[in-house]
């Protein structure tokens, strides 16, 4: 039986759009992105490896973000009393003061030692997470209630698309402050400079279209059925596939540094170079979903990637294992890849959630599901950790691979997202095509065909 490709009936309805003002929230997007990338990435954690952060805290300050979302549970009862947009700006306001302090802590070498500043840079990151993530639990039930159902993919690859130039950006502008033996003063501007970011940020979400809390949710005093939802199957189904991506794209971003690093032996200078690309893969991913993940729906789309991204495990330990010399195009186009994909299945979790999680419940439904998520992908590179420095330095040879620490680290990746791609199979999701209807749409109906036609004919 031949499975088209859904055309007008998942086209938005005629006269739907996006609410006004809605263009305020991907500037909030952009300068949020030059705020969090600065305090929540690589200049973080350089400048706590300067103060002689052990690997332990730097694995905490990594995990702290997605780890402190689990204060959405008890705070999602608590959103009807501010709004939407009142309790995302409380909280949003409140972290940038903790970064307007961490601007002041590179400053204070003359009155405070190096341990005395890096517990100091923990408790204000802290400070800063718990924030962030008792705020944070408004934001997916706000955009839910905001965008019609039919648009929700289009905003989100928008929104993604936003994120990622600001991001690539932000890196630009870190590697060219930290190229050359950083001080005191150009890890503080780094600070400042997201510090201040960060505030304007808040300008233009205050001016983001509000929408009503539903009145079936005002309440908050009833007795909130967790479980009970956590066994809804839809839901059920997405957290499971949600979980088993977190575990298996947990560690991948920490440890693919860790071993251009040791194992290449790349300049600090030329990784955050090579990461930076990751970035634009992520801004691409506007030009390949486009309308596909509303179209299409969000079920093909994470079948897809979790193959892709097993493929590009592979190129890993292909490259881990010896089998290809680790070439900076080779290594770009993997980073390109794995933004990429990152992106896009970041974009079809979040819309697939919008689409089963019902109205009653909204803002616990989407408190577990940003808790399971976050959680997972927190504790996932404390697990992979674990077992690379149990694996040590020692390497074995077995099918023309040699098999590192890293080798078999990107190869147990790869087997996760091949059972993730299993799991995606069985999501439950109405409209959805089929995975062949997605890769004939995005070799039929994408500027692809163009170059398909140079493709040699025997």
């Amino acid at each position: 039986m031949d499975e088209r490709v859904p055309t007008a009936s998942n086209k938005p309805p005629e006269g739907e759009s996006f609410p006004e003002g809605l263009h305020h929230a991907y500037w909030f997007s952009a300068f949020n992105a030059f705020s969090y990338q600065i305090v929540l990435s690589s200049p973080m954690v350089l400048y706590a490896r300067s103060l002689g952060a052990s690997a332990t805290l730097l694995g905490l300050i990594a995990g702290m973000m997605p780890l402190l979302v689990i204060f959405q549970i008890p705070a999602a009862s608590h959103i009807p009393r501010l709004g939407f947009r009142g309790f995302v700006y409380a909280g949003w306001g409140t972290r940038v003061l903790f970064i307007f302090a961490m601007a002041v802590i590179p400053l204070t070498g003359p009155i405070l030692d190096q341990n005395n500043r890096l517990g100091l840079l923990l408790a204000l990151l802290f400070g800063f997470n718990l924030s962030r993530g008792i705020s944070s639990c408004a934001w997916l039930p706000w955009i839910t209630a905001l965008i019609p159902s039919t648009l929700r993919g289009k905003y989100l690859a928008r929104d993604a698309a936003v994120q990622n130039l600001a991001s690539f950006a932000t890196f630009l502008i870190a590697a060219a402050c930290l190229a050359s033996r950083p001080g005191t003063w150009q890890f503080s501007g780094l600070f400042l400079f997201s510090a201040v970011t960060g505030a304007i940020s808040l300008g233009f979400l205050k001016r983001m279209p509000d929408a009503p809390i539903p009145e079936e949710i005002q309440g908050g005093k009833a007795r909130v059925p967790w479980l009970a939802m956590a066994r809804y199957a839809p839901f059920k189904k997405l957290l499971v596939t949600l979980s088993c991506w977190s575990i298996a794209y947990g560690g991948i971003a920490a440890f693919t540094v860790a071993f251009l690093k040791s194992e290449v032996g790349m300049s600090e200078g030329r990784i955050l170079a090579v990461t930076s690309a990751s970035f634009l893969g992520g801004l691409s991913s506007l030009w390949f979903l486009g309308s596909r993940l509303d179209r299409l729906g969000s079920k093909p789309v994470l079948a897809v990637c979790f193959i892709a991204w097993a493929w590009v495990m592979a190129g890993w330990v292909g490259i881990s294992g010896g089998a290809v010399s680790a070439s900076v195009p080779l290594v770009l186009l993997l980073q390109l890849l794995m933004g990429l994909l990152a992106a896009i299945v970041q974009m079809a979790n979040t819309r697939l959630a919008m689409a089963v999680i019902p109205v009653m419940g909204r803002n616990h439904f989407f408190a577990i599901y940003s808790v399971v998520g976050n959680v997972t992908l927190g504790m996932a590179p404390i697990g992979w950790g674990m077992v690379i420095d149990l694996l040590g330095p020692s390497s074995r040879p077995f099918a023309g691979l040699s098999w590192t620490r890293f080798a078999v680290f990107f190869a147990g990746a790869g087997m996760v997202f091949l059972f993730a791609f299993f799991l995606s199979r069985r999501l439950s999701e109405p409209k959805a095509a089929s995975m062949e209807a997605l890769l004939r749409d995005i070799l039929l109906q994408s500027p692809l065909r163009f170059w398909l036609r140079f493709w040699p004919r025997g």
